[in-house]
């Protein structure tokens, strides 16, 4: 298992998913999504395990995008404008090879073991 955990320090779900791989003694490589985000093929291979850019979009946040992105239909203006800026994600976002998640799913991660 090789899980890569991306998110943000002040996020408590990300927190939470950190909690839960470290209980287990599961590995994971932490990526802070402020700093470092994440390179175009991981945000592709993603964007496929989640079913699309609106699961992977944070429509509970309370940034000014947010509200423009729900009146957009362009997928592919959506898809540039979160992965420009990662912020606008839903956190934490779990990969492990191919599959991932987007949110706190511990029920998803322990079919992963």
């Amino acid at each position: 298992m090789n899980i890569q955990i991306f998110g943000k320090a002040k996020c408590f779900d990300t927190q939470k998913a950190q909690r839960y791989f470290k209980e287990r003694r599961i590995k994971f490589q932490y990526i802070d999504l402020k700093k470092y985000g994440m390179s175009g093929k991981e945000f592709d291979s993603v964007l496929r395990a989640v079913g699309g850019i609106d699961n992977l979009i944070d429509w509970e946040g309370t940034s000014p995008e947010i509200t423009l992105m729900k009146y957009m239909d362009d997928k592919t203006a959506k898809e540039d404008k979160v992965f420009d800026d990662p912020t606008l994600m839903k956190t934490p976002v779990v990969r492990n090879g191919k599959q991932a998640t987007a949110g706190y799913c511990p029920e998803i991660w322990a079919a992963w073991e």
